[in-house]
């Protein structure tokens, strides 16, 4: 008995390694005619630095998060995706990914793409992806390639 997958969530962040994670997650959803969760979480941290916080910085963040992800969810329902959901959030993307997005939604597969953080940035900072594959109670595929299986650079 081959695995399916019935809801599938992928993290997207405009990252070049994300989109590769997107297009890997509509053909598995496809394949296995499963629900894709379309998620962008919009880090707090970015705007804990601002000592007089601006509103419309959160609200710009948002709308172009937002435009994003439905440009995702016209791309996945004209590949074959009939049931897409998006899922825009506020709050750590560690967590938020790992952990609230997936309960709330009854995921069984996480899809992203690996981190371009670099040794020392993983240290002080964590890589989202190293942080779900450790606290994700469901399957997690980190995508390293594109759809060809070619390694992203």
């Amino acid at each position: 008995m081959l695995q399916e997958y019935n809801k599938i969530l992928v993290a997207v962040d405009g990252s070049q390694a994300a989109e590769k994670a997107f297009k890997k997650a509509v053909a598995v959803a496809e394949r296995n005619r499963a629900s894709l969760v379309l998620a962008h979480v919009i880090d707090t941290r970015a705007y804990q630095s601002f000592s007089t916080f601006d509103g419309s910085i959160a609200d710009n963040a948002r709308e172009e998060a937002q435009n994003t992800l439905e440009q995702y969810k016209a791309e996945a329902e004209k590949d074959g995706v009939s049931n897409v959901k998006i899922v825009l959030e506020y709050g750590s993307p560690k967590i938020m990914v790992a952990k609230q997005i997936p309960e709330s939604n009854d995921v069984d597969l996480i899809m992203l793409g690996a981190t371009g953080l670099n040794a020392v940035e993983r240290i002080f900072v964590g890589s989202v992806s190293e942080y779900v594959i450790r606290h994700a109670d469901c399957d997690v595929l980190v995508v390293r390639t594109d759809i060809k299986n070619n390694l992203i650079k």
